[in-house]
């Protein structure tokens, strides 16, 4: 079952008539967080790792849940919304573009597993860029373009950095 908590981070706004990089006054950002394990949580991060990673990556006020799906409900989804028939490593669906943004994201665990170990990379690793490039996908990045690509990766890299995690993209350590 999930475990539904509120949390806040904060956001900050620039004070009026300083320089745009000044930032003193602080508005909290809400954070509405979910996880269900839809199928086994072995070797999966635990909720109050899983809740930085969402955290660090959020630029707005969001109700998010993380699903972590087997193989058969991965294909599923991804053949109904994306039809495609093969389970992917993650979906993001965004419910609701106002404030509060509102959205699941699901990773499918078998598929991740799979990634980690042909990529020679913990499935932690793995699993921390892709909570993270959902977190970006349900806050409107993308990667169709090669520049929103560049702009995307970017910013996972930093976040990923930030945590202490390896560039996924193979670029080297800074």
């Amino acid at each position: 079952m999930g475990s539904e908590t509120t949390f806040h981070r904060y956001r900050a706004l620039p004070r009026k008539n300083a320089k745009k990089s000044a930032l003193t006054t602080r508005t909290p950002l809400s954070l509405s967080f979910d996880v269900h394990f839809e199928t086994g949580a072995a070797g999966l991060p635990r909720r109050p790792t899983l809740r930085r990673w969402v955290q660090i990556a959020q630029e707005r006020d969001l109700t998010a849940t993380l699903r972590f799906v087997g193989q058969r409900e991965g294909r599923r989804l991804n053949a109904r919304f994306r039809g495609r028939e093969y389970a992917t490593n993650v979906l993001t669906f965004v419910y609701d573009d106002v404030d509060p943004l509102a959205g699941d994201i699901v990773l499918c665990v078998p598929v991740l597993a799979r990634e980690a170990s042909s990529q020679g990379k913990t499935l932690r690793a793995h699993c921390a860029h892709l909570v993270i490039h959902g977190m970006l996908h349900l806050q409107g990045y993308d990667h169709q373009r090669r520049a929103d690509a560049a702009r995307m990766e970017a910013r996972e890299t930093a976040l990923l950095r930030a945590l202490r995690y390896p560039d996924p993209y193979g670029g080297p350590a800074k």
